[in-house]
């Protein structure tokens, strides 16, 4: 049996749209994940939450040589974490609290390696119930991104374009907010050592094999289609 000119071209076109379809659909988590993340996704009110805010990129492809983290309102106290692989400077306001806290990389992170850096925070009663977003510049050997935008209420974050790390702050937790925003006003307190480096991060899947691993299937499926048409031929 053969097949007519016309529609084994349908079948080519049917072909080309499943293969394109495929090609987007993977792309679109390869693209959110090019954001600034910020983890956990949510943290109470009145306790103290380790967050880690993590990159997998750089600046079109530029080392990633700083990242300074904007301390937003609704933030009670913010102590950060000491990492061998980044020197850590504070910006204080007039209450002795920091307003941003900038960590600098010891050495130029490439594009392709997964890196983090982390704050104790504490957030106040009145953030409770609401979404908090600390907006990030990242700063490269060869220009920067500021991951500044904030979403409105209701507003996806991923449908911005270079959206802020954002996390929802739930009910208040155990713990006393006075007591913990007193010892981080504390110079001393500014960063205990721990035996930790920023490298890359097993926890997280590495952009590139997740592209090649996209090509591999687009690759196979109009293979596919190809032999099932030379085949009706």
């Amino acid at each position: 049996m053969k097949t007519s000119p016309s529609r084994a071209r349908r079948t080519l076109l049917a072909a080309a749209g499943v293969t394109a379809g495929c090609a987007l659909a993977l792309a679109v988590p390869l693209a959110a994940s090019a954001h600034v993340e910020v983890s956990p996704a949510t943290a109470p009110a009145g306790g103290t939450t380790r967050l880690t805010f993590q990159f997998h990129h750089g600046c079109d492809g530029s080392p990633t040589t700083a990242l300074a983290i904007r301390i937003p309102a609704g933030v009670a106290s913010t102590m950060p974490v000491y990492d061998g692989g980044w020197t850590i400077h504070r910006t204080d306001g007039a209450d002795g609290l920091p307003t941003q806290v900038t960590f600098v990389a010891r050495q130029p992170i490439p594009t392709d390696t997964s890196a983090a850096v982390s704050l104790d925070v504490l957030f106040s009663s009145s953030a409770a119930g609401k979404q908090i977003s600390f907006p990030v510049v990242q700063t490269c050997e060869k220009g920067s991104t500021s991951w500044t935008q904030i979403p409105k209420t209701g507003q996806d974050p991923e449908s911005l374009d270079t959206p802020a790390p954002t996390l929802a702050v739930g009910a208040k937790g155990v713990g006393d907010e006075d007591d913990v925003a007193h010892s981080s006003a504390s110079p001393s307190a500014s960063a205990e050592p721990q035996q930790t480096t920023s490298s890359r991060s097993d926890d997280q899947p590495d952009p590139v094999a997740r592209w090649l691993a996209a090509g591999g299937l687009v690759a196979g499926i109009a293979a596919l289609v190809v032999s099932v048409v030379r085949r009706r031929k």
